[in-house]
């Protein structure tokens, strides 16, 4: 019951994320450019610009839940091990998949251009989860001692909070391959550089490991209203930070601390919101459950269907645009809102009563499609 409970809290925060981001995605790619300068617009960028964050929190959140299960089975680089290491790399690989010039391993190596080269080795949110998830698996393998590696964690999230600001003013491509390069600044079009985002991941496992810990000693709820507390302080300071009372000195620093911890303010008064829906009101809903536990599914499929080049070479947000209006950019955002839904659940439902035909179906269709990758 313990683990359902803490789950139900980050899936439910989880879910509204990856729903929010359909959203997100559907505004950048159709709604009319000058519908931008407007003021609610500018409101609902900033709420927008909370999901990735939300996003790679959960990830470290629920990495840390899961990561007590089989961690000696792991350390000795057994089944469990390559499963987990599995599903991290496949989410670094389908990052990178969304960004392909084409889908074609020849067209690449011989039609791309330089800006579609480094659109792709450019890091987007599933390559710094996908690397955050490696980092905290490999040193959770490593370090045998639960003080020593909570403890590495806090002072690995104070040093890249200091140092990412330096990092930034460096041209790493200039000295190692973009694919590494692009991880550590947006120079070269990297929207999510582990330095900082790999922040909010981290802060995500230590939330969890005292989250849990609460739980255990039965102080879940002291803890939970603490931490929305110290989030509520957190975010107020940041909006005054911005407001104009603080040097521009400071406040034009970037990657900047203070924009760090205005975000992770916002997210622990969301996930209380989440932890009082789930544990004061019992309100549940399956669709942001289902969300949720396929939150990978639903973020590669609206991407392809978005920005997939199925359209004579071209994708829809190709094709159509930035020429929607509101009323029309929240109608197909609801409409793809819906099919992803129903998708998830058509999805999990037939994992849960055909798991092996489900599993042997996508080993099926990742080989026909690398073949096809290679071939064609």
């Amino acid at each position: 019951m313990k683990e359902k409970v803490r789950y139900i809290s980050a899936d439910l925060l989880r879910g509204l994320v990856i729903i929010i981001m359909i959203e997100v995605h559907v505004f950048n790619a159709f709604l009319l450019p000058e519908l931008r300068h407007s003021r609610w617009f500018g409101i609902l960028n900033f709420i927008n610009g909370l999901v990735a964050p939300s996003f790679l929190f959960v990830s470290g959140f629920a990495f840390e839940v899961s990561s007590g299960s089989k961690l000696d089975e792991m350390r000795k680089l057994g089944k469990a091990f390559r499963k987990k290491i599995g599903r991290i790399f496949q989410i670094i690989i389908i990052g990178y998949a969304l960004h392909l010039p084409f889908y074609s391993f020849s067209k690449i190596i011989n039609n791309s251009t330089p800006q579609q080269l480094e659109s792709f080795w450019a890091v987007d949110v599933l390559q710094c989860i996908g690397f955050g998830l490696l980092f905290l698996f490999l040193t959770r393998l490593l370090i045998k001692s639960d003080k020593f590696y909570y403890n590495f964690l806090i002072v690995s999230l104070i040093i890249v909070t200091l140092i990412s600001p330096l990092l930034w003013k460096i041209d790493f491509n200039q000295y190692v391959h973009p694919f590494i390069g692009n991880y550590f600044n947006r120079l070269h079009g990297s929207l999510f550089p582990i330095f900082p985002w790999l922040n909010f991941l981290l802060a995500g496992a230590l939330f969890a490991k005292y989250f849990i810990n609460a739980r255990n000693d039965n102080t879940e709820e002291r803890f939970i209203k603490k931490s929305a507390i110290a989030g509520l302080v957190t975010l107020l300071f940041g909006h005054l930070f911005y407001s104009g009372l603080f040097p521009k000195e400071l406040t034009s620093i970037l990657p900047n601390p203070i924009f760090f911890l205005e975000r992770l303010g916002y997210i622990l008064v969301l996930f209380y919101l989440c932890w009082l829906a789930d544990r004061k009101y019992n309100f549940k809903p399956d669709f942001i459950l289902d969300a949720s536990r396929e939150s990978l599914l639903i973020y590669w499929l609206h991407l392809i269907i978005i920005y997939g080049m199925f359209w004579g070479g071209k994708s829809l947000a190709g094709k159509i645009g930035n020429t929607m209006n509101l009323p029309e950019a929240i109608g197909v955002t609801l409409i793809l809102i819906m099919l992803m839904i129903l998708v998830a659940k058509l999805w999990g439902w037939i994992k849960e009563t055909n798991p092996n035909y489900a599993l042997l179906g996508v080993k099926i269709l990742i080989a026909i499609f690398t073949i096809m990758f290679f071939v064609f």
